[in-house]
């Protein structure tokens, strides 16, 4: 399942002129629970360099996926949203997607579905646990 989210991810960056890490960004963009997401905080989440968030914004930026603003307070601080058209080009390309998930939805109980999402979350904080701060792999048992 993440091999296909995976490729059609990177399809829909091909499909746009984009980069597999701007779709990365978009849905940082896209799932912020906290309001709106700063370059900065983009750079530790996809840890990249300064530079390669800038290269990336512009792209998303020059192509319509997103917008930048500034904070009213502070000038200083840039905020990204996901802008109306690119919200339309992703919606449209991935529609197909949403209704094959819909699909294969139907076909469990609500009850078999949250055993799925109890699975799923637990493996979430399993991987997460695992994962290294410096992103290298933990050692072998």
């Amino acid at each position: 399942m993440n091999g296909e989210f995976g490729r059609t991810a990177h399809d829909f960056a091909r499909s746009q002129g984009l980069h597999p890490t701007d779709v990365q960004a978009l849905v940082e963009i896209l799932d912020a629970d906290d309001g709106p997401v700063t370059p900065g905080m983009l750079r530790e989440r996809l840890r990249l360099t300064s530079g390669a968030v800038t290269a990336c914004l512009d792209r998303l930026e020059r192509a319509g996926h997103i917008r930048r603003t500034r904070d009213s307070a502070d000038r200083r601080t840039v905020h990204l949203h996901y802008a109306s058209r690119g919200r339309e080009v992703a919606r449209e390309y991935f529609r197909p997607l949403a209704q094959a998930t819909d699909a294969v939805r139907r076909r469990f109980s609500d009850a078999e579905l949250r055993v799925v999402v109890r699975f799923l979350a637990a493996m979430n904080d399993e991987l997460a646990a695992a994962r290294r701060p410096d992103g290298t792999p933990p050692p072998p048992p």
